[in-house]
């Protein structure tokens, strides 16, 4: 009896001391896109419910503004604006969790602290972490989050939306001293733009 306990406590201590482990692992990988400044860098996206694309990113807190060939998105914190180049109009939104974590790689920052469970291995000079909700409910029914294992830079983010994956991947991050003007939309830039309010 008392070695099957023991068995019992050590899996215990060990599913906890990987979980610690994860967490750690996203604590630090959080903090380098944590720049009081902000941080800029590159990312393509490749998904069968949102098709390719790749462009540039800015994140500053919970703000980020995006370009893409096709699209350029504001985020304030709360409202999100999105115009669309082909057809000139301006889409204005407040957008879920999982529609952030879409567009907006390191929205994994604010979402990991809660609400799922994480497991962490080592894969070649990188760990993959896997995010799993508590909830099922929530959108993002799966997350993978890989980090580089010497700079904590996350490198891909891949997620399970609606039984679809769809596959980020980040390059060229760098520090930066980003203006909040960046992250909200200047209708005087885009005088002839149709404004669609989403709300």
């Amino acid at each position: 009896m008392k070695k099957h306990f023991a068995i019992i406590m050590m899996l215990l201590l060990s599913v906890g001391a990987q979980a610690e482990s994860a967490k750690r692992i996203l604590d630090k990988a959080a903090a380098t896109v944590s720049n009081p400044g902000g941080v800029q860098a590159h990312f393509q996206m490749i998904s069968k419910q949102f098709g390719t694309t790749e462009g540039e990113i800015a994140v500053k807190g919970n703000k980020f503004h995006a370009t893409t060939p096709d699209a350029t998105i504001w985020f304030d914190g709360k409202t999100q604006w999105t115009y669309m180049k082909g057809n000139d109009e301006v889409n204005i939104s407040n957008p879920t969790e999982a529609q952030l974590q879409a567009i907006n790689p390191y929205n994994f920052i604010n979402i990991y602290k809660k609400g799922y469970k994480l497991e962490a291995k080592k894969v070649e000079h990188f760990y993959e972490v896997h995010l799993i909700p508590t909830d099922k409910n929530r959108k993002i029914q799966e997350m993978y989050i890989v980090v580089d294992e010497t700079s904590y830079h996350p490198t891909h983010v891949k997620m399970k939306q609606k039984d679809k994956w769809s596959t980020i991947v980040i390059s060229r991050l760098k520090t930066a001293s980003l203006s909040d003007n960046l992250f909200k939309f200047n209708s005087k830039d885009f005088p002839q733009a149709e404004i669609i309010d989403l709300r």
